[in-house]
């Protein structure tokens, strides 16, 4: 196999935000850093560094990212495991300026919007992205209901990332599964990848389209090269660079696989020995910081 050479970060640092289990106590926020975007070390001994407080007091699949105003956000799935995969119908916010103290904890109860999501079972894995059209945050995860378990991709907008419109569909494939998805955007060709869990073969798929919101082509493209089951892929960018990186979660391995990319449709895996996470990670998503972010976190968890 032919690996991909690791590329150059030219600035900055990288920031890991992840959950580590199915228990409880597992399901709290974890962070790790690296300096180059390939090596991570846990941070605070691989302990929570974020204990919630309201809705199921545990989070799953952790998106974090700089919000338009200067405030970093992390988003997650308010759900306890415990209580089974069809039991949580909510999603929680956080806010820091710092990426130390994190403040306004909130949830966001899907049922709230009536209708159809009234019995909601699933709100799974959100994330968000600036929507420049709009001039609000898209956030955008999987969703499903008592009367249809089926779980699709759909989006709503925010402009504090504590309220949101209601939901609208943003990718639905009738009686399949679509979970986890990740957008992002390729200046070159204008165009927006929507990469996802393809259920069917338990691979990283994408679909794409001209605008944020859709429609995206129902005609996905498997891109992942894991040789085992993979779900939660982030992709990001190694600053300074036209290189960018997907991790997935090897979730019956406890091991992260990633694969790298130009053009958001080829890529190849890392070498192995190129990359570590050493901390048994589960789904959750990597940020670029600059240094002087990286070295309070680094003074902050010793």
């Amino acid at each position: 196999m032919s690996f991909a050479i690791p590329a150059e970060s030219k600035s900055g640092k990288y920031l890991f935000c992840y959950f580590v289990g199915n228990e409880p106590h597992k399901e709290r926020i974890h962070f790790a850093v690296s300096e180059d975007g390939y090596n991570f070390k846990a941070l605070n001994n691989n302990e929570p560094v974020i204990i919630q407080t309201k809705g199921k007091k545990c989070v799953r699949d952790p998106y974090i990212f700089k919000g338009q105003d200067g405030f970093y956000y992390i988003i997650g799935t308010d759900m306890k495991c415990q209580e089974g995969w069809t039991s949580n119908h909510a999603l929680v916010t956080w806010k820091s300026k710092d990426l130390v103290n994190w403040t306004d904890e909130t949830i966001i109860d899907i049922r709230d919007f009536g209708g159809e999501f009234q019995n909601t079972t699933r709100a799974w894995a959100p994330q968000a992205f600036w929507d420049k059209k709009e001039q609000k945050y898209m956030i955008y995860w999987a969703n499903s209901t008592a009367e249809n378990d089926v779980a699709g991709m759909y989006y709503a907008h925010s402009s504090d990332m504590q309220t949101m419109t209601e939901p609208k569909p943003l990718y639905i494939r009738p009686n399949i599964q679509t979970i986890d998805g990740d957008i992002a955007f390729c200046e070159e060709t204008d165009t927006y990848y929507l990469y996802f869990k393809h259920d069917e073969d338990q691979t990283i798929a994408y679909v794409k389209s001209k605008n944020l919101t859709g429609p995206y082509e129902d005609n996905p493209v498997v891109v992942s090269l894991a040789k085992t089951g993979v779900e939660g892929s982030e992709i990001y960018n190694i600053t300074g660079t036209n290189q960018w990186v997907m991790v997935m979660d090897e979730y019956g391995t406890d091991r992260f696989f990633m694969q790298q990319t130009t053009d958001f449709e080829n890529f190849k895996a890392v070498n192995p020995e190129d990359y570590s996470m050493p901390f048994n990670p589960r789904h959750g998503s990597i940020c670029a910081i600059p240094d002087e972010a990286y070295e309070r976190l680094i003074k902050a968890y010793k």
